[in-house]
């Protein structure tokens, strides 16, 4: 369910909010009425010096890729500063990602191979024009209403980090993906997971490119023999919390024919195109630019300043936030006193609505907060899989708990709950920086004549939020 009161520079924000390394994402609604999507920065990471100039940098150089052809990426529509706050606004949705689907265990093995086969055309192609993404993991892999599989926040964490990846670690993220989309299907299509588990070893022996052949010419052993992306269209619709009728309301509908010019969102300024500013695409000084790609600038040559400023079919060269710039710019000059009054009122109404959104984002706050004493390590997701047959007499139950990463190295601590006894078994998990799927199983014994339904309950006790998975089965005798 969406809150139309709350917005930023005309995209209407939902109450569907999680927290990355980045910032807080918030599913949102564009001033079009399209699915989009919203990140407001942490604080604390956007206001480190130099972080703000390589964000920015990241997402001119993702327009010029995308105006050169470059499909496979999520759209940002803009990157808007309001006060102290700085917005990455994306003219696409970005849910359900993979990490989601996975943990709800709606990815088939088809559907699999599609996410690898397109992830990595789209890798190869970022390479190939000298650039990398620098977090490949199932919470930067987006399933699209039609089974596409696009990546978001390229670049975003190696300008939070100030460094440059390499197309070696874009390799072990996509082969630590493949291995993850192994471990949720090997019971189901075994055979598939050993092809997964044999691409992701040849990515980061021989490269993404001999990687996407295998899966190309060994198909067949796919369950009917085909990449399909019909499965994962189905799941992520059935995911979307765009999938039902959506509670808000157009601009038009609620201003009337006419009205929109008069909406008044307070000083948003779009950072990737403000005159005088050296953050806009062709301007004199591309310090920022440089700091962020590095020997990583695209091959082929940059647009002009006018093929910058367009991004997308369809979109104009003014941006929402654009035209909000720019009435804020040109209305002092007419030195009127009601200009003055509905600038005075317009920041108290940015205030309000500062708090206002603020209220939404507590919680995320928070949980941020508590992920902030171990960054580097994060769980994207829990999956718990039982037996569906019904469990003769005094028979030994395998439960296998999966834990989804985000790829990086650190410690888990988890613990099992049996709901037919109070024994809790509690343990601790290594990960590595080459894998984000583990399985952690749990073997359940069950004696005497009854019949019962027993439940098997995963917690992720650390590192925080608590993350939980539980699957049943009947044991009968």
């Amino acid at each position: 369910m969406t809150n139309p009161r709350n917005g930023i520079a005309g995209f209407q924000l939902t109450e569907h909010t999680w927290i990355t390394e980045v910032g807080n994402w918030i599913d949102a609604i564009s001033p079009d009425g399209r699915r989009a999507g919203a990140l407001l920065f942490d604080a604390r990471i956007i206001d480190t010096p130099g972080v703000r100039d390589r964000v920015v940098a990241a997402v001119l150089t993702d327009r010029r890729l995308a105006m050169g052809g470059l499909p496979g990426l999520i759209p940002v529509a803009d990157v808007v500063a309001a006060g102290s706050q700085v917005w990455l606004l994306t003219a696409q949705a970005v849910t359900p990602t993979l990490a989601g689907l996975l943990a709800a265990g709606s990815v088939d093995a088809s559907g699999a191979a599609s996410v690898l086969a397109e992830t990595a055309h789209t890798l190869v192609a970022l390479h190939a024009a000298g650039i990398t993404h620098g977090s490949v993991q199932p919470g930067t892999v987006v399933i699209t209403a039609e089974g596409g599989a696009l990546l978001s926040e390229r670049g975003l964490s190696d300008a939070i980090h100030g460094r440059l990846s390499t197309p070696e670690r874009d390799s072990s993220g996509w082969a630590a993906l493949a291995r993850g989309l192994a471990a949720s299907c090997a019971r189901g299509a075994p055979r598939a997971a050993d092809l997964f588990e044999r691409a992701a070893a040849t990515a980061t022996t021989r490269g993404l490119t001999a990687a996407r052949s295998m899966l190309l010419a060994e198909r067949d052993l796919l369950p009917g023999g085909v990449i399909s992306r019909h499965g994962l269209a189905q799941a992520a619709r059935g995911q979307s919390v765009f999938a039902q009728p959506l509670a808000y309301t157009r601009p038009e509908d609620a201003a009337g024919s006419g009205r929109e010019a008069d909406r008044d969102e307070g000083d948003i300024v779009t950072l990737l195109r403000v005159p005088g500013t050296s953050t806009g695409p062709g301007t004199g000084d591309s310090a920022g630019d440089q700091a962020m790609l590095g020997s990583q600038a695209p091959t082929h040559p940059s647009p002009g300043n006018q093929d910058a400023e367009r991004f997308g079919p369809g979109v104009g060269t003014e941006t929402p936030v654009e035209r909000i710039w720019r009435e804020g710019r040109d209305g002092p000059r007419r030195g009127s006193a009601r200009r003055s009054k509905a600038e005075r009122a317009r920041r108290r109404r940015t205030i309000l609505a500062a708090g206002v959104l603020a209220v939404i984002l507590a919680g995320a706050a928070v949980a941020w907060f508590r992920l902030g004493a171990s960054p580097d390590l994060t769980v994207a997701s829990v999956a718990v899989k039982a037996p569906k047959k019904a469990q003769r007499c005094n028979s030994s139950v395998l439960i296998t708990g999966t834990i989804v990463t985000n790829g990086e190295a650190g410690e888990i601590t988890y613990e099992w709950r049996k709901n037919l006894d109070k024994e809790v078994v509690k343990a601790t998990l290594e990960t590595t920086s080459d894998k984000t799927s583990y399985s952690v199983p749990l073997r359940w014994s069950l004696k005497g004549k009854s019949t019962v339904k027993a439940t098997a309950t995963l917690r992720v006790l650390s590192p925080g939020p608590p993350r939980t998975g539980k699957a049943s089965f009947t044991y009968r005798c």
